[in-house]
């Protein structure tokens, strides 16, 4: 276990990664989050919903935020949306992203996985919650990493 959550994209990965959030952030009130850690010792839905709550992602106003969780190391992830997001997208919405990605994954090109994730994302973001004149960035656009 070389390689650290934090060094797992290289910088340039890591603003191609922040790019995409930002893009599909452009049109919306909807907040993206992209969080990687080395290990997730606990059901993988169950780390990402304690890091949306420890990020404060339930807090924007109109419950729409969605987090993007990798475990590099254990080669788990999550997309984990509030329930403004989750009472508008269709069913299924989630797990197909997830499909996309964890193909894209398969093939070593998660930078690529992980845009189209967030992109397709924010499509949805965008439909259910257009950008409003009085829009906020409520939360970081950054990726945030774990100690574990």
């Amino acid at each position: 276990m070389s390689e650290t959550a934090k060094h797992f994209l290289t910088p340039s990965e890591q603003q191609e990664i922040i790019s995409a959030v930002k893009e599909a952030e452009l049109d919306t009130s909807g907040e993206i989050r992209v969080h990687l850690e080395n290990r997730c010792r606990k059901e993988v839905l169950d780390r990402a919903a304690y890091l949306f709550k420890h990020l404060q992602m339930h807090k924007t106003k109109l419950r729409n935020g969605v987090l993007f969780y990798l475990s590099v190391h254990d080669h788990k992830f999550a997309i984990l949306g509030d329930i403004g997001i989750n009472q508008v997208v269709p069913e299924n919405f989630w797990d197909e992203i997830k499909d996309g990605m964890q193909k894209q994954f398969r093939d070593g090109d998660f930078v690529e996985g992980l845009s189209e994730g967030i992109i397709k994302a924010g499509k949805q973001l965008k439909d259910h919650f257009p950008y409003q004149q009085d829009d906020v960035n409520e939360l970081a656009d950054d990726i945030s990493f774990g100690k574990t």
